[in-house]
């Protein structure tokens, strides 16, 4: 916090868009992660659209947030602690990536039954999750800049 000797309130330092790209890379780094993994077990599983992408999704946040407490614990935090900060700090960031994510490959023509080796399955992939962290990367900027998201986390780094 910067104290504004013109008014005498306090406010946040400016968040800049390299800070909230930053955070949105953390994000996106968990996410993809999670998501590749949930594509390609229930793709080479053969199943179904729908328990593949919520597979996807649920690993999407297992590795995001597995991201953030690692982070968090190696500063010497306690683990209910640092798994309060995890969620208050990627939940949202992690929601909308996935809401964009899931909804350009569930919209994209054939994406959705595309095969380990085509070029459609990886290039969509890839294509959504660059779509979602342009998507998120301003939600990340908004909640840095009230003190919310990883400016929560910015307070355990060293």
């Amino acid at each position: 916090m910067e104290h504004d000797t013109h008014t005498g309130h306090a406010h946040q330092a400016e968040v800049t868009w390299a800070m909230a790209a930053q955070a949105t890379l953390h994000c996106l780094t968990g996410c993809a992660i999670g998501e590749v993994l949930g594509m390609v077990i229930g793709t080479a599983l053969g199943w179904g659209n729908v328990p593949t992408m919520v597979l996807a999704i649920v690993l999407a946040f297992f590795f995001g947030y597995s991201l953030t407490l690692r982070g968090v614990l190696k500063a010497g935090v306690g683990f209910r602690t640092a798994f309060r900060i995890a969620l208050a700090a990627d939940t949202l960031s992690i929601a909308v990536m996935e809401l964009i994510d899931n909804s350009v490959i569930a919209l994209w023509p054939d994406a959705m039954d595309a095969h380990l080796d085509d070029l459609l399955f990886w290039g969509a992939l890839v294509i959504s999750l660059a779509i979602a962290f342009v998507v998120t990367t301003p939600v990340n900027r908004w909640m840095i800049g009230r003190g919310k998201g990883h400016a929560v986390v910015h307070r355990y780094h060293h």
